[in-house]
């Protein structure tokens, strides 16, 4: 379990901010007019673009979680100490208020307030329902702790394609739920905003199901199966199973 300390929490606390900042400031832009299908397809590039970048750059640093369901699940499987993550998801989810915040005075300008990119589920598409809308989250936040721990935190696998797949995982993700849940995937980027707005849409009840609960659920469940279905057998035969076969 690799040692963390300050540059590790700065790290974290600056991933999100910018994470955060840059989600809220183009689904305020696009929410304006009302979103199309091309502006999800920017959305989506711009979580997958934006992520890959984040790890790239603080990756070494952090390990580039910027998610509080991505720590959940790495402490479940004893990849951070406790301490460590209470101190991450707290600068996560300070992070994401500060982005928020900053996006909400770049754009204090607008006619129409902006939108922070504050997520709630889809009226029409799921009738606002909270158990389809959990169960999205829950399946995108899957998806994503899933692919960082194939390419992140499986030793067989190549780092060097973490940044690529990582982000296009969070970036299809959106594209898939965007329209349906507004593709939080992230108790600390919909909390920020959510916080900088006043408002949990819907109510805080309903909210905290949907974008605290699923995501971290996802979250767990992503980490403890990989790690049984991949690591753990790995681990006891010494070698890949078509190795072993061959």
């Amino acid at each position: 379990m690799q040692e963390r300390g300050l540059s590790a929490y700065i790290a974290e606390l600056v991933g999100t901010f910018l994470l955060v900042l840059f989600i809220a400031l183009i689904v305020s832009v696009y929410a304006r007019g009302g979103i199309s299908t091309p502006e999800f397809a920017v959305i989506g590039l711009l979580h997958a673009f934006l992520l890959m970048m984040l790890i790239q750059t603080l990756g070494g640093t952090s390990g580039a979680h910027f998610n509080p369901a991505v720590t959940l699940g790495l402490l479940s499987v004893r990849k951070i100490r406790p301490n460590e993550a209470a101190i991450y998801i707290v600068l996560q989810v300070v992070g994401a208020i500060a982005g928020a915040a900053v996006c909400k005075l770049i754009l204090s300008e607008l006619l129409v307030g902006p939108n922070l990119g504050n997520p709630s589920v889809s009226p029409t598409l799921l009738h606002g329902k909270t158990v389809l809308g959990a169960l999205c989250e829950l399946i995108g936040t899957f998806a994503l702790v899933w692919a960082i721990m194939g390419v992140a935190v499986n030793p067989r696998a190549s780092a060097d394609w973490a940044g690529f797949v990582i982000g296009a995982t969070l970036g299809f993700a959106v594209l898939a739920f965007a329209p349906l849940t507004g593709a939080g995937l992230n108790p600390a980027r919909a909390l920020g905003p959510a916080i900088v707005a006043g408002e949990f849409i819907g109510g805080f009840g309903k909210f905290a199901v949907v974008y605290i609960v699923a995501p971290v659920i996802g979250g767990l469940l992503a980490a403890t199966g990989y790690k049984l279905l991949v690591l753990n057998p790995a681990e006891r035969v010494g070698e890949r199973p078509l190795d072993k076969l061959a």
